[in-house]
């Protein structure tokens, strides 16, 4: 049995390597992005001259492919280029966050709020813990992508392991369990509109509920915390301890103990973040508050605090952060506090350029509409194999999986996907939230395996950090086994709730059905 044992985890040690090998020889991502862009421009040309029957679901008209080699979409490119790039969301999002995390990390009010932690919570737990904050992190949209994953490395660098493995604890938990969440969200009711809308296509009287998948995102927290502690441990952390990390010392917490007077200036700092955090809560909780949206609810994209969370974590890092390098004496005048930023902007210059030729391939793309074709075809493809429930909803993960390898956007995919497989599934006796849960299931599981995810970019410069060799088929090879497990474990959950009868969240106007 040992011997077998070692042999399969030969294996998966291989194929990763074999991975790790191709997926480095890649080009550099910015020219991997602009090349990839250049072949939808050829493609898009091609198919711009065929006629496709699937009908677009946004205009209720057969599918057509726009040429972006055209006279006219050249001049727009070129026209529209600058705005392009700085309306990429994922451009702001970082550079907004990072001035405020920059100012408490060069501070040392981070490290010594790292130092803390570490001396209470015990390194076997360490995993667990990045992980379920990370799936927490959901919460407020896209801030586990600037503020967890990084984080993940410098935990795990200051606790004396490898920090990669954690920077691939963290996006596991961001990114692959991104339907894994106790907390409702704003993605919920944004999710479930889209399927309300798809279901009224066969009863126009349905009304579903918002937190229609809270139930089976709650207990999938679990599920995910547990399975990517496993795989962090047995497959990803032994794969990496023979990899040398290359950092400046310098530029590393250290884990010494903290004197009376850094001791001191992180309390006190602690304590303005805490007032910060309840002036915000004391804002919000009024029904009528101006950060509700005019529904009056507050978990939606459409309220105003959904809307700040960059700004906020901008200001709540900010302000304990120079109360603490002012008290610690770290900042010695108003100048070392806008130091601290411009080094935190260094540091993001090759994500900016990376940046740039994403956001022209991700516009490309979705002007084209070759995406849209490709989620209209699969859908349609496994409406026609009429295989039964069980297969069907197996099948609604792998195309949503596959779909997501080139649409990144959870909610456009389900914007296309939606008005074809709610109406199908609904036919057969299953239920648009099952049908939801499933896409979800598919949605967060190949989210970090996919070099054209919009932050999968930014996860590579936080890895070249601390090994500056870092390539695509690094990341990759190391969220294989995480996306691969994911996959299996949460489609058998998900079946079981079905086989159960378990309601998946809070009931919506029709009966439940179970096989």
């Amino acid at each position: 049995m040992e011997e077998i044992q070692q042999t399969k985890k030969g294996f998966v040690a291989k194929a990763l390597d074999f991975i790790e090998r191709k997926g480095n020889k890649l080009p550099d991502p910015a020219i991997l992005f602009f090349v990839l862009m250049l072949l939808i421009w050829v493609l898009s040309a091609f198919f711009s001259t065929v006629s496709f029957a699937e009908i677009d679901p946004r205009s209720q008209a057969p599918i057509t492919i726009i040429n972006l080699l055209s006279g006219g979409s050249l001049a727009a490119f070129l026209a529209n280029m600058v705005t392009t790039f700085t309306s990429f969301a994922p451009l702001g999002i970082v550079l907004v966050a990072m001035l405020g995390v920059g100012v408490a990390e060069h501070a040392g009010f981070i490290n010594a709020g790292l130092k803390t932690m570490l001396s209470f919570t015990p390194k076997a737990l360490l995993t667990p813990m990045l992980i379920l904050v990370a799936i927490v992190s959901h919460t407020a949209t896209d801030a586990g992508y600037v503020l967890v994953i990084p984080l993940g490395g410098v935990i795990f660098y200051a606790a004396g392991r490898h920090p990669l493995t954690g920077i691939a604890a963290a996006f596991a938990g961001v990114s692959g369990g991104f339907s894994a969440n106790f907390i409702p969200s704003g993605i919920d009711p944004l999710l479930q509109g889209f399927t309300q809308s798809a279901a009224q296509i066969i009863d126009p009287a349905i009304q579903l509920n918002p937190l229609n998948n809270w139930f089976f995102t709650s207990a999938s927290t679990l599920l995910i915390v547990l399975l990517g502690w496993y795989i962090t441990e047995k497959i990803v952390d032994p794969r990496l301890r023979s990899v040398t990390v290359e950092v400046n010392s310098e530029e590393q917490p250290k884990m010494d103990s903290l004197d009376a007077k850094e001791k001191k200036a992180f309390w006190v700092s602690c304590g303005i973040m805490l007032l910060l955090l309840l002036g915000l809560y004391f804002w919000a909780a009024p029904a009528d508050s101006a950060l509700r949206a005019e529904t009056g609810e507050i978990a939606v994209f459409t309220a105003p605090l959904m809307r700040s969370i960059v700004p906020l974590i901008f200001i709540i890092f900010l302000v304990p952060g120079v109360v603490y390098g002012m008290m610690s004496g770290t900042f010695k005048k108003s100048k070392d506090i806008i130091d601290s930023m411009t080094k935190s902007m260094s540091g993001m210059s090759y994500y900016i350029v990376m940046a740039f030729f994403c956001a022209l391939f991700i516009d490309a793309f979705a002007k084209s509409n070759l995406g849209a074709l490709l989620a209209l075809k699969g859908a349609s493809a496994l409406k026609a194999m009429a295989l039964a429930p069980e297969i069907t909803i197996v099948g609604i993960i792998l195309l949503t999986a596959f779909v997501n390898l080139f649409i990144g956007s959870a909610s456009a995919k389900w914007a296309l996907i939606a008005p074809i497989m709610v109406p199908m599934l609904m036919q057969l006796g299953i239920s648009p939230d099952l049908t939801q849960a499933s896409y979800r299931v598919g949605d967060s599981v190949s989210n970090i395996v996919t070099p054209l995810m919009p932050y999968f970019p930014l996860v590579v410069v936080y890895c070249q950090k601390y090994v500056k060799n870092t390539g695509i088929g690094t990341l990759v090879s190391m969220m294989i086994p995480y996306s691969i497990a994911f996959m299996i474990a949460w489609t058998i959950f998900l079946l079981a709730y079905w086989a159960l009868g378990i309601p998946l969240g809070l009931q919506s106007t029709y009966e439940y059905i179970a096989p």
